[in-house]
């Protein structure tokens, strides 16, 4: 099965040294990380509040621990490890295909596998801070607190991730922007496209080869060379490099 696609995707990526990887929740379901929309995600299940409200800063300023109960138990995924799709993308860096991955992601996987080139758009749960201070905090240390983690400096910590009413950072945005403009490949993996102003960044993509990996189609029309309908870590496990 999908053996076809897996070849025209070897094809695609042997012709090309200048890909770039546009990832969504998708990648890092197959790590066991729930993501938010799909039919058993987390915006499907029942909590005292919407999770949509939960990580929002209004909510985040002003019902902090509950946030922080939500953000922990269902956000702070420590124990999960990089799949094929993350180890795969990590060594096409290695070798000099892939440029960057661009990720909505906030675990921190693609690191984790090896990848030093990753744009990540909505901030990770590894790093936080103290917003007092300004003092830096790992996950550890906030998972393991107990109800809202605080600074040595008495100030409350946040975590650095792009909460809803929040915005982009601009650094990033430049960066993720500029990579897309200057690939020859550009390969969409685990996302639905929904996501904004993230989910844009792929109109600045002029080149050569649009691949699309992801389980569902794409809300976003896009006008994909090669699009496969299958888990993007089965798929990506396929490549040589």
């Amino acid at each position: 099965m999908y053996e076809q696609e897996a070849a025209k995707l070897q094809q695609i990526i042997d012709d090309s040294d200048n890909i770039v990887f546009f990832g969504g929740a998708g990648v890092s379901t197959e790590s066991n990380i729930p993501d938010f929309r799909s039919a058993d995600g987390i915006y499907h299940q029942k909590y005292k509040y919407s999770p949509e409200q939960v990580v929002s800063h209004s909510f985040f300023m002003q019902h902090t621990e509950a946030f922080y109960e939500f953000y922990k138990e269902k956000m702070m995924i420590l124990d999960a490890r990089p799949n094929k799709a993350h180890l795969k993308l990590a060594e096409l860096e290695r070798a000099g295909k892939l440029r960057a991955v661009v990720t909505q992601n906030i675990d921190g996987l693609h690191q984790a596998a090896g990848s030093r080139c990753v744009y990540e758009l909505h901030g990770s749960i590894m790093r936080n801070y103290c917003q007092k201070c300004g003092k830096s905090y790992d996950a550890e240390y906030v998972k393991q607190s107990e109800g809202i983690p605080r600074c040595a400096c008495g100030g409350v910590i946040k975590p650095d991730v792009v909460l809803y009413e929040e915005g982009l950072d601009s650094g990033v945005i430049q960066g993720a922007v500029h990579a897309i403009s200057e690939a020859d490949t550009l390969i969409i993996g685990g996302t639905s496209l929904v996501v904004y102003p993230a989910a844009s960044f792929i109109d600045y993509f002029n080149g050569r080869h649009l691949v699309v990996i992801n389980k569902s189609d794409t809300a976003k029309a896009v006008r994909a060379e090669l699009s496969i309908s299958a888990p993007i870590g089965e798929i990506m496990g396929r490549i040589t490099v």
